[in-house]
């Protein structure tokens, strides 16, 4: 397996919040991560950062969950035994490879690609029903 096979890393974690100020001054508090630069996505949040690289997201629940809605994923509007977690996000440096290997492993992914130049979006489940989304650079191998 090469390099461009598979994920090259963890990017974020997106945790849903009933109270997005709350939650933000928490992670910021206790882990020491920094509110910083969000774009204008389509749902309320904020991004947390560790050094250079937002690896926690939270996002308001209901404004996540209707914009999920528009892309064909379910989010449950309470906790229901899924947890506060709502996915774990990977990058990848070719879509080809990445989206060969999922359809070699049965899965049918949601495609997505983000407007203005952002990454190519794929999202699945694991068997354990926890939400993977694997983003891919707009610049990267087809």
């Amino acid at each position: 397996m090469t390099a461009t096979e598979g994920v090259t890393g963890l990017e974020h974690v997106l945790v849903l919040s009933d109270d997005i100020d709350r939650a933000a001054e928490f992670y910021a508090r206790t882990l020491g991560l920094r509110i910083g630069d969000r774009p204008r996505l389509q749902f309320t949040g904020y991004w947390l950062y560790a050094g250079p690289m937002a690896c926690l997201h939270v996002g308001g629940r209901a404004s996540y969950r209707a914009h999920a809605a528009t892309l064909g994923i379910e989010v449950p509007a309470r906790l229901d035994g899924r947890g506060p977690v709502d996915h774990v996000a990977f990058s990848a440096a070719d879509y080809a490879a990445i989206s060969e290997r999922l359809e070699r492993a049965g899965v049918d992914p949601i495609r997505r690609e983000i407007p203005g130049g952002g990454p190519r979006q794929l999202f699945f489940e694991s068997p354990d029903g926890i939400r993977i989304e694997i983003n891919v650079p707009a610049g990267a191998r087809a």
